[in-house]
């Protein structure tokens, strides 16, 4: 026996090595294979209205006076991939159960998963009106967030929208506002 390791040692340590080697070498492979489903962009996709409903500033911030959680609705109008593929552009306008407004565009890009399973990470930037509700600091506001969605046999989608919406120090106030809300994408043909 030289130093610490035998010869039984060293022969066990080689084949545990050839293991994992090949282990590594298996799982790079199902990675690979993963992510050849995943594309980028959905070209075959219509023109869509969206319509949703869920909830605004659903973490508000402890010393606020004003505002708060209030309940959210949302209508866009999305472009698809027509203009600029995979870019996916879109025009919107939501409204708060305490008065809010906001009317925006913005960009999304569909990262299709699976055939059905679709994440779009989005952003827009647009006109914003508290109401009676939470005081964003500016009227200029920008939103970003993802959507995560799925794609139905009548290419219309089913999914849940998170975004973040604040004016990105445009102000000295910009306490931001997270929102979260359920949308259904019916396509127009």
């Amino acid at each position: 026996m030289q130093g610490c390791w035998s010869v039984g040692d060293r022969v066990s340590l080689a084949r545990t090595g050839r293991r994992v080697a090949l282990a590594a070498g298996f799982l790079c492979l199902a990675a690979a294979s993963a992510l050849a489903q995943i594309t980028i962009g959905s070209p075959g996709d219509p023109i869509t209205i969206a319509v949703g409903g869920g909830a605004f500033d659903i973490t508000p911030s402890s010393n606020s006076t004003t505002g708060g959680t209030a309940g959210l609705a949302l209508a866009e109008y999305r472009f698809g991939n027509a203009l600029v593929w995979p870019i996916s552009p879109f025009v919107g306008v939501s409204g708060t159960s305490d008065g809010g407004f906001y009317g925006y565009g913005g960009f999304g890009i569909d990262i299709n998963l699976t055939p059905q399973f679709v994440v779009t990470p989005n952003v827009a930037a647009g006109y914003f009106s508290r109401g009676n509700g939470t005081n964003l600091g500016s009227w200029m506001e920008f939103r970003s967030g993802a959507e995560f969605a799925w794609r139905l046999p009548d290419q219309s989608r089913i999914g849940l929208a998170v975004h973040h919406i604040s004016n990105a120090g445009l102000t000295k106030r910009n306490p931001g506002a997270q929102t979260i809300a359920l949308i259904y994408s019916i396509p127009l043909r």
